[in-house]
């Protein structure tokens, strides 16, 4: 059990979180959460006028599967979550850190509508259970796209 997980099976492991996530299928979602699996969400700038909704800070298994159902329902369908340029940071045996993109689309008024994707960090480790995210932080992107130079 002492494998160390690839990009390529976490990448694997996101993509069956968000298709049983964007389904509304959220009570199998804690095949892929650790029992003290942490949960956390923001925005990059922390003032949007839906940052109530998109924020959340929990650890465990159930409050996770809690909040996820919560916001899920109030969430437009259908809605479709991709996990993209999956890297692996650092291992420790069973365990890898990660960071990839999300990317969101949802569909209004018949087009394509605007939804702001961000940086997934978290953590998958492996258990008796299989592959399963130890830690999920997701930032979502809401700062206007400068050039990088002016970022400061």
């Amino acid at each position: 059990m002492s494998e160390t997980p690839t990009a390529a099976e976490i990448t694997e492991l996101l993509a069956h979180f968000w298709h049983r996530y964007d389904d509304g299928r959220i009570d199998e979602l804690a095949s892929y959460l650790t029992e003290d699996a942490t949960f956390v969400t923001r925005t990059d700038t922390g003032t949007t006028d839906w940052e109530e909704f998109v924020r959340a800070n929990f650890q465990g298994r159930e409050e996770i599967l809690f909040w996820q159902d919560k916001h899920r329902q109030a969430s437009p369908h259908p809605l479709r979550h991709m996990t993209m340029n999956v890297a692996v940071d650092a291992t420790d045996g069973p365990s890898a850190d990660f960071t990839s993109y999300l990317l969101v689309t949802q569909v209004v008024g018949g087009s394509p509508a605007t939804i702001p994707g961000g940086i997934l960090k978290g953590t998958a480790r492996r258990t008796d259970d299989g592959l399963q995210l130890s830690h999920f932080e997701l930032v979502l992107d809401t700062q206007d796209s400068i050039p990088l130079q002016d970022r400061g």
